[in-house]
């Protein structure tokens, strides 16, 4: 019966004693390079904004028959339309679906491109009927893109606020500031890909913050629970602990995470970019821990949080005597 209690596979041993925090500066400078080529990158050549932040079309339209992605693709990219992007209504039905156009020079080009969608969908599917068209403006899609931004730094601010009540302080700035580099190479992610950086992107990049949050908050969580349980040991030796027990909570979870986005990064249609980005978000999340977070921590509580564990001195025995009169 013990068969059936033990585990049938480990990615680590039990009782590994891999020492990470000897590169730690390796990993903090590589962090930082990466970072800041990301935040170059993003004032040049800049993300790709999509039609949510930089102005476009929307034709909403259903089908006879359910709506063949595929065919849809093709026939655009035969009328020179292959920035065109699709995606399902809502989920009651297979037939609606919008198409995003991004924005034309003038209105005339605009006009043109509205009427070879028009053709696209003859071609695919006959009796299809356009139910809608819209145009996405630039004064929008500003607000769409400061609302965006307020929804990343709000989400930080809350990350820190949680983390600073439930830990010491040291964690909370560790804590954000790796989920800050976390953010800005998924940023230089977006520009080198060359996805678009629409409302799908933010959402992306939160649900990214997440998990990032959740994986760093179980390894904290340990590295506590050992300062409250070895009063003496060294805090770079008990991080590299806390560390090793935890490690394969931390790659189980991220390995099933990642198996789990990986068919919607191949085969998904609407949901590609949107799984492409998770994917590399659970691999820099799931290394940050280790190797960013956990030196931050090192570095700014190797004097305060192991002074604040250790035992109280005993007194002498003039301090005493001195008391006691």
């Amino acid at each position: 019966m013990r068969f059936f209690y033990k585990p049938l596979f480990r990615l680590v041993p039990d009782g590994t004693r891999i020492q990470f925090m000897k590169g730690r500066f390796a990993g903090l400078i590589v962090s930082a390079v990466l970072s800041l080529a990301s935040v170059g990158l993003f004032f040049y050549p800049g993300l790709r904004l999509g039609i949510d932040f930089k102005g476009g079309v929307v034709m909403e339209a259903r089908t006879p028959q359910p709506a063949d992605f595929a065919h849809l693709r093709a026939a655009l990219a035969a009328h020179n339309l292959s920035d065109a992007g699709l995606q399902r209504v809502g989920s009651a039905s297979a037939n609606e679906f919008m198409i995003r156009l991004e924005s034309r020079a003038n209105a005339a080009a605009t006009d043109l491109a509205v009427a070879r969608v028009h053709a696209a969908l003859d071609q695919v599917a006959p009796g299809n009927k356009v139910l809608s068209t819209s145009a996405v403006g630039a004064s929008v899609s500003q607000e769409l893109f400061r609302q965006g931004l307020l929804a990343l730094g709000l989400s930080l601010l809350m990350i820190l606020v949680y983390i600073w009540f439930r830990f010491e302080w040291q964690f909370a700035v560790g804590a954000v500031v790796t989920l800050i580099l976390d953010i800005t190479k998924t940023i230089g992610f977006l520009v080198v890909t060359r996805l678009q950086f629409d409302l799908v992107m933010v959402a992306a990049i939160l649900t990214i913050l997440g998990y990032s949050t959740n994986d760093k908050v179980v390894v904290y969580d340990r590295m506590r629970e050992n300062l409250r349980k070895y009063k003496t040991m060294p805090l770079r030796q008990l991080i590299d602990q806390s560390i090793n027990e935890t490690l394969n909570r931390t790659l189980g979870t991220s390995m099933t995470v990642f198996l789990a986005a990986l068919p919607l990064a191949i085969f998904g249609a609407s949901v590609k970019a949107f799984a492409i980005v998770m994917l590399f978000g659970i691999v820099v999340g799931t290394s940050s821990s280790i190797f960013i977070a956990a030196p931050i921590l090192l570095l700014l509580g190797e004097n305060r949080l192991r002074r604040d564990a250790q035992p109280a001195k005993p007194e002498t025995g003039k301090k005493v005597q001195a008391r006691a009169n």
